[in-house]
């Protein structure tokens, strides 16, 4: 069996994290360790309201990307075939970095988006304010690159800079796009990819490279991670109109009411009669909302099977990311990947 024919029969994996976390566990109690370390400050505020957005959970999948790509590197020069224990402790401040910048991202959008709800809990904003969060927001991505230097490989300093800069670019090109459900599924593609398979992409490959990874699965990694991140962005965009506000941790339609352009809307308004789009141009456009919208919204989604759609879009995202897996071969460290795969676009399997 080929390595490919190989790939394909791992991708009958349930979807789960499982197999990551496992891998992981003992290198992230590490990386807690670093977050706790780098969180500190003589300004009693900043640790307080740090450590409220990443004491409510998540899934740690950006920090887990970077410990498996470091895994996969490590197993990469391991001739005998035994699962590597020992991960740099580059892996480990990187590992970190990518989850401060991912946390300083959430900080700001919360402002941006004047959320008060984020994994079912109140958010920093509306606790302590928007000022404090934007401060708090620019501490921790002060401190993401004091660890990204640390590992003194410029390459990966570069990687993650960029990968910044696309979040910011994906971030204003989302708030262009907002109130527009004639925006093209194109440029829908364009913000999600730049707001958050980006930093997926940049931390697995990152992860790969200070592994000792060679240059085939330092790719392997980033076109893994770039698929993964669209396919966990498009399933959480579609599951805003199809799941209640207790399963989401978040108040179901803030994207509607919002004026967010999701690609369920997008598909929705292409295939849509005049009367449909009028009714998505007072409500997303216009922000003219009545009783009974949120409702009208939902059936008209069902009518075009948009969130059905979406994540079908969804799951062939995430096919691809198995995919891009092929030079990886059949081992623990892949099989375990294919399920994170599977797992970012679950509801779409």
């Amino acid at each position: 069996m080929n390595t490919a024919e190989n790939i394909h029969t791992l991708s009958d994996a349930a979807p789960s994290l499982e197999g990551m976390v496992s891998l992981c566990a003992p290198a992230m109690a590490d990386v807690n360790k670093v977050i706790l370390e780098k969180m500190a400050s003589d300004v009693p505020l900043i640790p307080e309201l740090a450590g409220h957005l990443i004491a409510a959970g998540g899934k740690r999948m950006r920090p887990m990307l970077t410990l498996m790509g470091a895994l996969a590197g490590i197993a990469e020069q391991n001739i005998p075939k035994n699962m590597p224990k020992d991960i740099p402790a580059s892996a480990l401040y990187l590992a970190a970095s990518v989850e401060f910048i991912h946390n300083a991202t959430l900080l700001h959008d919360d402002v941006i988006d004047q959320s008060e709800k984020r994994r079912g809990r109140d958010t920093a904003n509306a606790m302590w304010g928007n000022e404090a969060s934007v401060l708090v927001g620019d501490f921790l991505f002060a401190r993401a690159f004091e660890l990204m230097v640390s590992t003194g490989d410029i390459e990966i300093l570069r990687m993650l800079s960029s990968a910044s800069a696309r979040i910011t670019e994906g971030e204003v090109m989302q708030m262009s796009m907002a109130g527009a459900p004639d925006s093209s599924l194109e440029d829908y593609l364009s913000v999600i990819t730049n707001k958050t398979a980006i930093l997926f992409a940049a931390a697995a490959e990152a992860g790969a490279r200070v592994g000792g990874a060679s240059a085939p699965i330092c790719s392997a990694m980033h076109a893994y991670g770039l698929a993964l991140g669209r396919a966990f962005q498009i399933c959480d965009d579609a599951l805003d109109y199809g799941m209640d506000s207790d399963k989401m941790g978040k108040n179901s339609g803030d994207d509607f009411y919002d004026g967010k352009i999701t690609m369920p809307v997008i598909l929705a308004w292409q295939d849509g009669n005049a009367q449909e789009q009028d009714f998505w141009m007072r409500t997303l456009s216009q922000q003219d909302y009545q009783t009974g919208d949120l409702q009208t919204a939902h059936e008209i989604l069902n009518r075009h099977r948009a969130v059905e759609r979406a994540l079908a879009h969804a799951k062939s995202e995430a096919e691809a990311a198995i995919a891009a897996l092929t030079p990886l071969g059949q081992s623990e460290i892949s099989s375990a990947l294919i399920s994170g795969a599977r797992f970012a676009a679950k509801r779409a399997y």
